[in-house]
């Protein structure tokens, strides 16, 4: 549980500077307007902060991985989660959580309003909300240019994903936080959810 440990003082760090993030995205489902680019709206004043700020891209991933832990642990009850590939471009990095826990049509909404309750509290600001039907999802931004996301594609999996500014390019090392979950490291595409809950598999809003 040694990695586990190291990640919580990021979240602390996350929470701590109430810092906002900007969209992303992934696995098949739509975007909303283009959101997670790195490039949309206000997004160049924040990969200006991390540039100048010196941050790497296993710096960048690190903080990505705090503000996710952050929202899993904000959406109560809890769900199940599992590591999703870790993607890195001309001079940026995208980390990736897949829920495990089934989401019932029913209960999508909640879990959304949960993820935008969470970063609305922790001063995010929200830059854009998907009503669709199939494939809602809530994106939102910080000051410093990272980006998250919480979307529902294909078989109403629920996936989040948290986009860093412009960075220095270094290596990146695997995420440190361990899964509350079986560990699907190197296994891709990840399974379909098919963890029951209670709460998240039932009907109601």
């Amino acid at each position: 549980m040694r990695r586990a440990k190291r990640a919580l003082p990021l979240v602390a760090v996350v929470l701590a500077l109430g810092l906002p993030l900007s969209g992303c995205g992934s696995e098949n489902g739509p975007r909303a307007d283009g959101v997670g680019t790195g490039q949309e709206n206000g997004a160049g004043s924040g990969k200006e902060r991390g540039k100048e700020k010196g941050m790497d891209m296993q710096e960048a991933a690190e903080e990505s991985d705090a503000m996710l832990d952050a929202v899993l642990e904000g959406i109560d009850p809890e769900v199940q989660w599992a590591h999703g590939p870790t993607t890195t471009r001309a001079c940026g990095v995208t980390r990736r959580r897949a829920v495990m826990t089934v989401v019932s049509p029913e209960r999508r909404q909640t879990f959304l309003d949960r993820a935008e309750t969470f970063w609305r509290k922790n001063g995010y600001r929200i830059k854009a909300v998907n009503k669709d039907e199939k494939f809602p999802a809530v994106y939102a931004v910080t000051r410093s240019g990272f980006g998250v996301s919480v979307s529902f594609r294909g078989k109403g999996q629920a996936f989040l994903e948290a986009d860093s500014p412009c960075v220095k390019e270094s290596k990146v090392a695997a995420p440190a936080s361990e899964p509350n979950g079986p560990d699907y490291e190197g296994v891709y595409p990840l399974p379909r959810p098919d963890v029951r809950s209670d709460f998240w598999s039932g009907e109601g809003g």
